[in-house]
């Protein structure tokens, strides 16, 4: 069996685009006719550029290859152009090729990934989600407002949820690591406060910030936050610089998580080494793909760190995560987005219910991909996955952002 055809699809979920303006997504094809699906998650270039990256990463190191070949290829992708280093760029193309691999790998063999991973660990996996506007909230407003993400978190804890995750510390700005306004503190407690208020011990609170603080300031909300007893304080600072990050660690007493902007062992080690963080949160279509976060979740183990797989995504890469978390030990929980356009894009294949998401049994990822639903709302904006803004920290009249959800103005 070899790799023989490439295709990526760009994809774009509906309004209010939860997961990003659009998806890469991946489907190769063997000799012997069996397909597999994969999602890249590096998106620093615009979608017509990074298709050019994956076509490039599959023709050089993969096509004519075995499937199963997954090291060799792993090692020729990392050493490409005389590196031997991590390049997001290359290593988040191989990411989602490497996913599609799997895929095929476990159709051809008749199981799920997770019982060519080691076996099935964990029967069930904890999940947690963003918080998200309810029906009759205002969207705009609802990024600033402590009450609407209470009434949020109270819904989610109703459907079964244990953790949330929300992000009121903003803004994120191209220019760094910056000392967060008086009033982002203010507005993070609030936000604390009053989601506590409305899930008491029923869920555990996950701070999300984005790497925008200097250590000295992420030091400061963090013991702002402390009251409340959030779960982990997330990417506090930029996420180059682990032995800062270790400064956070220990200047606070919220444990830190971090690890969606991070590609491979080689970054994440250095995280274990100082003590930085004590959860882990690679993004598989970023980071290596699958077998990588595998070594990665192995590495944690001998830190008594845990895992909780990142997605800010599509479908495709939350499958992998699931697959992943089934058969590691320490895994915490995963990321989950809900929509109508996630569901219906894998057909309702792998679902989260009750809070928990059930081991799936079907072959490869576990999942079928609508190929037409992902041609017929193609990407045509020019603006990228994410984006950081380029104003600075507003000190004097506050900042209003929109969390995750970029406006959908391109």
């Amino acid at each position: 069996m070899k790799l023989q055809d490439l295709d990526v699809i760009v994809t774009a979920p509906p309004a209010p685009g939860w997961g990003g303006r659009y998806w890469i997504l991946v489907k190769l094809t063997t000799d012997s006719g069996i397909t597999g699906w994969g999602e890249c998650y590096a998106t620093s270039v615009g979608p017509k550029a990074m298709t050019a990256v994956i076509e490039d990463v599959f023709t050089r190191h993969m096509v004519g290859e075995n499937p199963e070949n997954i090291e060799p290829m792993f090692r020729r992708a990392y050493s490409s152009g005389f590196t031997q280093r991590p390049d997001l760029t290359v290593m988040g193309a191989f990411s989602g090729l490497e996913i599609a691999c799997w895929d095929i790998l476990g159709k051809d063999r008749d199981r799920p990934v997770h019982a060519l991973l080691g076996g099935r660990t964990n029967a069930r996996v904890r999940a947690y989600t963003y918080l998200y506007p309810l029906p009759h909230h205002d969207i705009a407003a609802f990024w600033t407002s402590p009450e609407m993400a209470a009434e949020s978190a109270a819904d989610c804890v109703a459907r079964g949820y244990t953790a949330v995750k929300f992000d009121p510390a903003g803004p994120y700005t191209l220019r760094g690591g910056h000392m967060p306004a008086m009033s982002d503190i203010t507005r993070s407690v609030a936000f604390c406060k009053a989601i506590r208020e409305a899930v008491g011990d029923k869920a555990d609170l996950l701070f999300g910030t984005h790497g925008q603080f200097t250590t000295a300031g992420a030091i400061r909300l963090g013991k702002a936050l402390e009251p409340y007893d959030p779960l982990w304080f997330e990417e506090p600072i930029p996420p180059d610089a682990p032995e800062q990050m270790a400064k956070v660690a220990r200047g606070q007493r919220i444990p830190v998580a971090t690890g969606e902007r991070l590609t491979t062992k080689a970054e994440f080690a250095p995280l274990l080494r100082s003590g930085a963080a004590e959860i882990l949160q690679p993004a598989l279509g970023r980071v290596g793909g699958i077998n990588e976060a595998r070594k990665i979740a192995a590495m944690a183990e001998v830190y008594n760190a845990q895992i909780a797989p990142h997605l800010y995504a599509g479908p495709v890469e939350w499958a992998a995560n699931v697959q992943l978390a089934t058969a590691i030990p320490n895994i915490l929980m995963c990321e989950t987005i809900e929509t109508p356009f996630h569901e219906k894009l894998i057909k309702g294949a792998i679902r989260t219910e009750g809070g928990f998401i059930s081991a799936p049994e079907a072959p490869g990822l576990g999942i079928e991909v609508d190929e037409a639903l992902a041609r017929a709302h193609p990407y045509r904006g020019n603006g990228l996955h994410l984006e950081m803004q380029e104003a600075p920290c507003d000190y004097a009249n506050g900042n209003d952002f929109q969390g995750g959800a970029p406006a959908k103005n391109d």
